[in-house]
């Protein structure tokens, strides 16, 4: 208070200083001149007096030429009297305007008020912005450590219905919401309500929409909050903000929370280089405490999601914390025509669209693929103007979300667009001659993303499980377009390296993941375990020897060179049809399902 007022006191100070040299300067400029009174007669006599103002013992005179002056007179005496008494002439007093009264002055305003007004006013001004500025600052530092979970606006509800496929995490969330709706039915039969529930499930399969659908079911207060909102550079800032975020919910229970990426704070501790002093591993404790510490009969449900199960705390995972986790797959193909007629509402489809054949040619989409496809679908349509989304332009839809847009501009050579053609032209024919490979689809040698060409290969029914058969004839299906080229041309060119790459992946997941090679037995190779600053490669541990190591080189550059062999040997059996496919390619740039089995039949 005392810094207060002496501010004040110097604001004030400086303000009336301010304010008395303005005024100084002010007068002295909007002064008039001052005549005397013979000065006065004087003029009169020559008829330069044009008006005279009289204001008590002032005169305010105005001459013919627009000059005014000032001149002052007795009190108590009449301006008529002393002109008589200076023998002035009658008829040259009439022809003054001689105004008598107090006319407002619009020089006192300006001379007097207004050089306090303003001075006062921009202090003031400065006051303020000062003020506010320091209770910004303290408004800040005070809610610093509470929580930025937002809740979520009950009128724009999400209900089950809005969430296609994904039954059975439907099945599991729904007894969370008769939990939430009549808790006293479970408690009376000596039940506990769940504390949390972990959705587990690859990026876009639709955890965040299933918890909104699970508050909107409840009809509850829905706190929603990412993981990340938590973790600050203050250490106990994270912890804080837990505490805040179970306060704020109590006051609403029932209620549910919902933390999306829950791994950015929920990592296996001891992982990181911090200690127990981490910040992240902090506010982890927190969590873990105000989800089942000593207070526990709390009426509120955490809904938590993640990816990454395998980098959580063995602790987040134990009953009473979460004790329940929902995966959520991948969608089946009667999934994907669901989530496909959910995201066509509100899109004019032609009379020709097929969302059935859609979701044929979309295996390993997630939701958000999906609807990914049919927006660019729609993009695409709008550019064209046009009204209506044709079955085509959804199709197209698709490889631009796979492989990324056509590269128009990026014009292949004569000699380039032949060898792309007979690369994917291998490709296609030891995919349709081998018996465990996936039916082609498409040929095109049309740019996409960072492919010159490409062959989509789908499967006619979604799989679950992959068989040793299934991955050795997809290497060989990966070489088919190296081996075109060494077949046709006697030599390859730096368009296999992305091939090449995967067909080694596969070999060595066969190996070191599968267990299904036969010399080096059925064990898996390496552990993969994953430091939060060192990095995986760092951490990635070996649990075999040197020679074994170098025997897992061996097996992979044989299943390589078998490969090879397999691709050699189908596209040598079958030259008329490649260069049928090739001809077709280099005329059409593009080949569908059906016309490609018409020209290998």
């Amino acid at each position: 208070m005392k810094n207060i007022f002496k501010n004040f006191a110097i604001f004030f100070l400086v303000f009336a200083i301010i304010a008395a040299i303005f005024s100084f300067y002010s007068n002295q400029f909007d002064q008039p001149e001052e005549m005397n009174l013979g000065q006065l007669v004087q003029e009169i006599e020559n008829q330069q007096v044009k008006t005279i103002q009289i204001n008590g013992d002032e005169l305010n005179i105005t001459l013919q030429d627009g000059k005014e002056y000032l001149s002052k007179k007795e009190n108590g005496e009449s301006l008529i009297t002393l002109l008589n008494s200076y023998s002035v002439p009658a008829e040259k007093i009439s022809q003054i305007d001689i105004k008598v009264g107090e006319e407002p002055n619009s020089g006192i305003m300006f001379s007097t008020i207004l050089p306090f007004i303003i001075p006062g006013l921009f202090i003031l001004g400065i006051i303020w912005f000062m003020m506010r500025q320091v209770q910004g600052v303290n408004n800040r530092a005070m809610t610093f450590g509470q929580s930025g979970a937002k809740l979520a606006d009950q009128k724009v509800k999400v209900t089950f219905k809005d969430v296609a496929g994904a039954k059975e995490a439907k099945e599991g969330l729904e007894e969370i919401v008769e939990f939430l709706k009549s808790p006293q039915k479970f408690i009376a039969l000596g039940a506990k309500i769940p504390k949390g529930v972990l959705l587990l499930g690859s990026p876009g399969t639709g955890k965040t929409l299933l918890s909104r659908a699970v508050a909107g079911e409840a009809k509850v207060p829905f706190f929603h909050i990412s993981g990340s909102e938590f973790v600050e550079m203050f250490v106990g800032v994270g912890a804080s903000r837990v505490r805040d975020l179970f306060k704020k919910a109590k006051k609403a229970a029932p209620c549910i929370i919902f933390i999306d990426e829950i791994d950015a704070v929920g990592r296996q501790r001891g992982s990181g280089l911090g200690g127990s002093h981490d910040e992240r591993e902090q506010t982890l404790n927190q969590i873990l405490t105000e989800m089942d510490g000593f207070d526990n009969q709390t009426n509120i449900i955490v809904l938590a999601a993640t990816n990454r199960p395998d980098v959580l705390d063995p602790a987040l995972l134990r009953p009473g914390r979460f004790d329940r986790q929902v995966v959520i797959d991948m969608p089946d193909i009667k999934d994907r025509e669901e989530i496909l007629t959910i995201h066509a509402k509100g899109k004019p489809l032609g009379k020709d669209s097929n969302l059935k054949m859609v979701a044929q040619r979309t295996p390993g989409f997630s939701g958000a693929d999906l609807a990914n496809v049919l927006n660019e679908a729609a993009i695409t349509t709008a550019r064209k103007n046009e009204k209506v989304i044709s079955q085509n332009t959804v199709l197209d839809s698709i490889e631009k979300v796979m492989l990324g847009p056509e590269r128009k501009s990026h014009v292949l050579s004569e000699k380039e667009k032949k060898v792309t053609a007979y690369h994917e032209a291998g490709h296609a024919i030891v995919a349709h001659y081998l018996e465990h490979a996936d039916p082609v689809h498409k040929i095109s040698i049309i740019s996409r993303g960072r492919a010159a060409g490409y062959t989509i290969n789908l499967p006619s029914e979604d799989k679950k499980m992959t068989s040793y058969s299934d991955f050795i004839d997809d290497m060989a299906v990966l070489l088919g377009g190296r081996m075109a080229e060494q077949i046709f041309f006697k030599e390859v060119t730096t368009g296999a390296s992305n091939d090449l790459e995967r067909a080694t992946a596969i070999a060595r997941s066969l190996i070191t993941q599968f267990g299904m090679n036969k010399k080096l037995g059925f064990r898996t190779f390496g552990k993969k375990e994953e430091m939060v600053f060192l990095g995986k490669e760092i951490h990635e541990r070996r649990d075999y020897s040197e020679k074994t190591a170098e025997e897992i080189d061996q097996e992979i550059s044989e299943y390589i060179q078998k490969a090879s062999q397999t691709a050699e040997k189908v596209i040598t059996e079958h030259r008329e049809q490649m260069e049928m496919i090739v001809k077709t390619l280099v005329e059409k740039e593009t080949i569908e399902k059906e016309e490609f089995e018409k020209l290998v039949a």
